[in-house]
């Protein structure tokens, strides 16, 4: 299910800089040599890439690869890797890593920076995924998948696509009429709050961290996009069942005919159109709105890192782009994985089968990564922690904003 990547985020404390150091000279052991090297991935999603090792095995007799099925828990996944990275192994010579690990682990020098001899050509990719694999200005992942969410309308309650948050919010007296809610997203406190409070802090022009790393949410911009988020929750703009909603509670409110708005990713398209959907025939998908238009989704999926340690880097190297190559990244579309190759979004034979794919690219084009730090989890804690208390007015946008960035500075050392 593409919803659980919304997930993989909840990962347990940063190691942050714990262990597994590494120089220049390690980093280039191995560019050259070619071998048999062992691809890890959580079980979760696995299904997708075994035709793709499949082909690649086929083509390499020599360098076969290896699938190792991670635990189907983010938690379970990070920790297995941190504890054989930490320990300096070679396990796993190329690993499928959540966006929001892959610079912990670039911090950590557990990843072969993509220069040099590993220098991969990203020009084709969503730059968007792109930065999500970019650490401190340096390539240290290949981006394997993305995802971003989505804006879904029920067209019999309301017919036409909202330009911005304000006409959206004025769109909800058709709700109302209705007898049903307006905007169903995920404010239980779970990473699902964390990406959505982001996605109103940067469609209101705000960040979590600016450029250089440095908390950011004090700001006026990002003060205002935290507002109307409270706003809107205060206000029934957002249902009042939102603060205990995850992805599948999402899902089940708009296929039910509960709510004329959600907020979500891609595979509640194909929930929404089966026979036993109250929205069958009757729903549309746009890009998230923000306060001047288009919104800001947050970018989800998998970056695939070279293991420093791996003895067949050349290998590991050819194996993560040919992962994007066009024949895997359309059979990923064809199988609910968003692709990071741009141009299969314009396959018009696909798109014919995906109507929501013009939609996707918009939104993975005006993405934004969950902030790029080794600090991530305790990032995302300190995120969830103050919005949910503004949402339910225990603290002030002030206070929140105030506390969140505290603790973001405490996370950082």
């Amino acid at each position: 299910m593409i919803g659980a990547l919304a997930l993989a985020g909840c990962s347990s404390d940063s190691s942050s800089q714990s262990g597994g150091s590494a120089d220049a000279s390690q980093a280039s052991e191995g560019a050259s040599d070619r071998g048999p090297i062992t691809f890890a991935m959580g079980k979760n999603d696995t299904d997708k890439l075994i035709p793709v090792i499949e082909r690649w095995n086929e083509e390499h007799p020599d360098e076969q690869v290896t699938l190792h099925e991670l635990a189907g828990e983010a938690d379970d996944q990070r920790e297995t890797l941190v504890q054989s990275l930490q320990a300096g192994n070679a396990d796993y010579d190329v690993m499928a890593l959540d966006v929001v690990w892959t610079a912990d682990f670039a911090a950590n020098q557990w990843l072969a920076p993509l220069t040099g001899d590993l220098a991969v050509d990203t020009s084709q990719l969503l730059q968007p995924t792109v930065d999500s694999a970019t650490y401190n200005g340096t390539l240290y992942a290949l981006p394997q998948n993305t995802n971003g969410q989505l804006l879904f309308r029920n067209t019999a309650i309301i017919p036409e696509a909202p330009a911005d948050w304000n006409a959206l919010v004025a769109s909800c007296d058709a709700a109302e009429a209705a007898n049903v809610d307006c905007l169903t997203l995920q404010l239980k406190q779970y990473e699902g709050l964390t990406v959505n409070t982001a996605g109103f802090i940067e469609g209101f022009g705000g960040h979590i961290l600016d450029d250089s790393g440095t908390p950011a949410v004090d700001s006026a911009e990002a003060k205002a996009g935290l507002q109307a988020l409270v706003d809107a929750y205060s206000d029934g703009t957002i249902s009042a069942s939102s603060t205990s909603a995850t992805e599948e509670e999402t899902n089940l409110a708009f296929v039910g005919g509960e709510t004329a708005y959600a907020i979500n990713w891609p595979y509640m398209f194909t929930n929404a159109g089966e026979d036993s959907s109250a929205v069958k025939d009757n729903f549309e998908v746009t890009p998230l709105v923000g306060q001047n238009g288009v919104g800001v989704s947050t970018l989800g999926g998998y970056n695939n890192g070279i293991n420093i340690n791996s003895p067949y880097k050349a290998t590991a190297r050819d194996f993560i782009e040919f992962i994007v190559n066009e024949e895997n990244q359309t059979w990923f579309a064809d199988n609910s994985f968003p692709p990071v190759l741009a141009s299969i979004y314009d396959d018009e034979t696909l798109v014919e089968k995906y109507p929501y794919l013009p939609a996707l690219k918009t939104s993975l084009e005006n993405a934004v990564p969950r902030p790029v730090s080794p600090f991530y989890p305790a990032i995302s804690k300190a995120v969830q922690d103050n919005a949910y208390a503004a949402i339910n007015g225990t603290k002030s946008v002030d206070d929140a904003t105030a506390d969140m960035k505290a603790a973001i500075q405490n996370a950082a050392g």
